[in-house]
């Protein structure tokens, strides 16, 4: 309760004002709670000027009273010193760029903005009706590149239907991906060029490099201004596409490299024949040759993402990664073009790689208990938005020639406020799986560790679900708020999630209800034998989306523990035979028939479960489907909370609104937080908030 009041105190300062700020936070206790998580500087995106002297990002800061958040630009010297904050205003400012050494662009509302920092003076740079979702502007200065959208228009024999019907709300449609992850599918991003003079984009002249295709540039829904570059010359722009719609995107993952030449608009793709995801290309520095990340099979989403490279001039194209199993993203050249630095995911946490060129050899740069979430190359020095699971994003420093470094922490958001909270110690643990593997769990302390005393103990089950349970920060599951609540976490890497090895990762495709259960329950009673500190009757499970269904999935397996654990079933030890005393289930698949049908990308479905579940001549459809969780309801026997959001199209709410109506029918102790405005994820501050509060009191109630 004293972060309750504490939350709203430091907000009374922007009350009645769309301006917000950050906050003056006085912790008193030390604890970490969900209130002081909301009242932390999120700080995404970056850019290094061009002399390689300032860092240019963006932090955003939440107003709980008004449900609202804010984001705006900040300045500072990478030599150290004071942030500047150049913004301050009621609209967000993003995808900041350089445009030279003393002027700066950005996006806020449907404007793109450009400031002089010596004045601090705005100046509009392009306007557009629809809205803008980033730009990047062409090495020379005289083209931008921006990503803004274009309705979907209705086929002609349906377009009538709706002739003078202007106030109908209804929906048709004659093909799939009508709707898409969050979003129903009324319009596409497509990527624009803009010519650039005199500080001024001549809006008439902008050109959309699709034309009439109907397809989207950028891909949803994660794709933004990674998905295309200008090439060094300016002369082609590289940009990724799925030249697919309806039911093919549906079914399909096979995305392509284009390359458009600006004067004369033909497009070529280079990538023609791989089959899989192709996303994100770079040119090297002298513009012979462009790399990309790269998938190899169609319809495989989680497919190991290869670092390809392509010569231009001889058509020559080399899989850097061809001997390391492990996959990449963020890929940036080194300023000789002899090199290519990635992030990489890597047994349980996010590095930066460097690739070399004539060797194929592969060297790790940065190292330790956090996790890269992006990095920008000047020169040699690489500048890294970090995180861990005891600390949100700062800016780090390192160089190309580092060697498993820690890097060196630039900016300070944060740090008034994490001064002021003792956060749970982290510890890496490696434990035998049933089958005699290593596997990596994090194992969290709960706030105020005493080792003379028990604690209830969090199995966390990650979604994905080839997710990497990593040394990640979030708003949702943050296991530094379960630690400030009192409770130890256990975090294991199970099978089925990157960063060990392809055969780890693909252990879980098709056996959803093998290995990978076993590996939580494994850990489980592991932590339980092996940590005195861990109250074995006092040990609840939570998760979201596949972490969600191994929350159904477990509770239906938790009256027999037997086959798992390593101890004495007559001595104390799990009541009754239960592992866990409560669950915790986010967004979760419940029953997988109707998932089937009921999910917007069919390929995912298609790979992880094998296909529809009708052909049941298929030995793997047979298996998938009957480790549905709702085919185990009939073993439920332990409290259950249910919580799920009505704008999630991949796993939709119905789903969770059928597992919490068994468990009622059931007499199971239960309960259902529904948001009708969220997505898969919650992220509106005030839902956000009662998510939280709704989850330490659920635990609170039968685990305490």
């Amino acid at each position: 309760m004293a972060g309750v009041a504490l939350l709203f105190t430091a907000c009374t300062r922007h009350a009645g004002s769309d301006v917000i700020g950050k906050p003056e936070v006085v912790v008193q206790d030390g604890r970490f709670t969900p209130e002081i998580m909301w009242q932390l500087g999120v700080l995404s995106e970056y850019a290094v000027s061009p002399d390689g002297s300032r860092l240019l990002y963006t932090v955003r800061y939440t107003d709980m009273g008004q449900d609202k958040n804010n984001t705006d630009l900040y300045l500072m010297p990478v030599s150290g010193g004071d942030a500047q904050r150049l913004t301050v205003t009621a609209g967000s400012e993003f995808s900041p760029v350089w445009y030279d050494a003393n002027t700066v662009m950005y996006c806020r509302g449907n404007q793109i903005l450009a400031m002089d920092l010596q004045h601090k003076k705005e100046r509009v740079v392009a306007e557009c009706e629809r809205g803008f979702e980033g730009f990047k502007v062409a090495p020379d200065g005289k083209s931008i590149a921006y990503i803004t959208t274009i309705p979907v228009e209705r086929p002609g024999h349906i377009g009538k239907l709706f002739n003078g019907l202007d106030k109908t709300t209804g929906r048709i449609n004659e093909d799939l991906m009508y709707r898409h992850w969050d979003q129903w599918v009324d319009e596409i991003p497509r990527i624009c060029l803009v010519p650039l003079s005199g500080g001024k984009a001549d809006m008439s002249k902008a050109v959309d490099i699709l034309g009439d295709e109907p397809y989207e540039a950028p891909m949803r829904p994660w794709g933004g201004t990674e998905q295309y570059n200008f090439s060094p010359d300016s002369k082609l722009l590289a940009y990724t596409c799925r030249k697919k719609t309806g039911y093919d995107y549906a079914h399909s993952t096979n995305s392509d490299i284009f390359l458009y030449d600006i004067a004369d608009g033909t497009t070529r793709n280079i990538s023609d024949g791989i089959m899989g995801y192709d996303q994100n290309p770079v040119f090297s520095h002298d513009g012979r040759m462009i790399a990309w990340e790269s998938m190899e099979r169609d319809g495989y989403e989680s497919d190991k993402q290869r670092l390809m490279v392509l010569d231009l001039e001889s058509g020559v194209m080399t899989d850097l990664t061809e001997n390391f199993d492990f996959g990449v993203n963020n890929l940036c050249w080194s300023d000789d073009d002899s090199q290519l630095a990635a992030m990489v995911c890597y047994r349980g946490t996010n590095q930066i790689f460097a690739f070399d060129l004539k060797t194929k050899s592969v060297r790790q740069i940065s190292q330790g208990h956090h996790d890269v979430n992006s990095f920008r190359m000047h020169g040699s020095d690489i500048y890294a938005q970090q995180v861990s699971i005891r600390y949100p994003a700062e800016i780090y420093r390192y160089t190309l020639t580092d060697n498993q470094a820690e890097g060196r922490k630039l900016t300070a958001v944060n740090d008034e406020v994490l001064s002021q909270v003792r956060m749970g110690k982290v510890e890496e643990h490696w434990i035998k799986t049933v089958d005699g593997k290593e596997m990596l769990t994090w194992l969290i302390y709960p706030y105020d560790y005493d080792s003379t005393k028990t604690y209830p103990a969090l199995l966390f089950c990650e979604g994905g679900p080839q997710t990497m349970v990593s040394q990640f920060w979030s708003t949702r599951w943050n296991f530094e708020v379960m630690s400030g609540a009192g409770y130890f976490v256990i975090a294991p890497n199970r099978r089925g999630v990157p960063g060990f090895g392809m055969e780890w990762l693909e252990a879980i495709s098709g056996d959803y209800g093998g290995r990978c259960m076993q590996d939580y329950m494994a850990a489980t009673d592991w932590f339980a034998d092996n940590f005195k500190q861990i109250d074995k009757e006092r040990i609840g499970a939570c998760g979201a989306s596949f972490g969600g269904y191994s929350v159904y999935w477990l509770a239906g397996h938790n009256h027999d523990v037997s086959p798992y654990y390593s101890g004495n079933l007559l001595k104390k030890g799990y009541d009754g035979g239960r592992r866990f005393k409560a669950f915790l289930a986010h967004n979760g698949m419940f029953n997988f028939e109707q998932q089937y049908l009921e999910t917007e990308e069919m390929w995912f479905d298609n790979w992880d479960l094998g296909g529809p579940y009708w052909d049941w001549n298929n030995p793997q459809i047979k298996k998938s489907y009957s480790n549905s969780p709702h085919l185990f309801v009939d073993k439920w026997n332990t409290p259950i909370c249910v919580i799920h959001s009505e704008f999630d199209f991949r796993i939709v709410a119905s789903e969770g609104m059928a597992a919490y109506n068994a468990a009622q029918m059931r007499h199971i102790p239960s309960r259902y937080l529904y948001f009708p405005d969220e997505t898969h994820w919650v992220l509106k501050p005030q839902n956000s908030l009662l998510w939280h509060r709704n989850f330490i009191d659920w635990f609170d109630t039968w685990l305490k």
